[in-house]
């Protein structure tokens, strides 16, 4: 599981959020992509739940 963690992590950051039309601000903390953004992007219906 840690191979597909670290491949979906790299793809992630090579995509500049400006590119694909994602307003940023100076208080981004990841390179590219956030996990929520590529979900919306790519029109999936995304649902997490958390305790």
């Amino acid at each position: 599981m840690d191979e597909l963690s670290d491949f979906l992590r790299t793809r992630r950051s090579r995509v500049d959020p400006g590119s694909v039309g994602i307003a940023t601000d100076s208080r981004r903390r990841v390179a590219g992509l956030r996990r929520e953004e590529v979900v919306q992007l790519s029109g999936v219906t995304f649902w997490l739940r958390t305790p």
